[in-house]
């Protein structure tokens, strides 16, 4: 694992390399595609970026608040459930989206899908005793 020191450098060289080129690069992580969600701070109402996978679903997008099974929800998620308007680049396009939890019932059929594009999920979702949301981004 490593520290959140490491992690942090790493986001701000991700989200800076992906806007610099527009998602040529740190557009993909394999055959995963990278989005840069930009969320609200709760407390602090300052734009927060995070690099994530993003999966499309149709019209949406899905995100998945795993933070690697770790015990607590990502910041970003924590965001949303307070601000629930993101932006989502991907690629070159920017996109205005409301943000929010899939339904029990939502889920049941999302984490497959999500798992089916990163078997990494399941891992995380064993590592630990918090359920892993899945968040639908539908446009505005």
């Amino acid at each position: 694992m490593i520290s959140r020191r490491t992690q942090t450098r790493i986001t701000r060289f991700h989200t800076w390399l992906y806007r610099r080129t527009g998602g040529r690069l740190g557009g993909r992580l394999g055959s995963m595609e990278q989005v840069l969600l930009t969320t609200t701070g709760r407390s602090s109402g300052q734009p927060r970026v995070t690099p994530l996978t993003g999966i499309p679903h149709g019209d949406d997008l899905l995100l998945v608040a795993s933070d690697g099974g770790n015990p607590h929800h990502p910041q970003w998620y924590k965001n949303i459930l307070v601000h629930d308007e993101v932006a989502i680049q991907r690629g070159r396009e920017h996109l205005t989206m409301r943000a929010r939890t899939a339904t029990p019932e939502e889920r049941a059929v999302l984490w497959p899908v999500v798992v089916g594009v990163y078997r990494g999920y399941a891992q995380y979702q064993e590592r630990t005793d918090r359920q892993i949301p899945v968040v639908v981004c539908r446009p505005v």
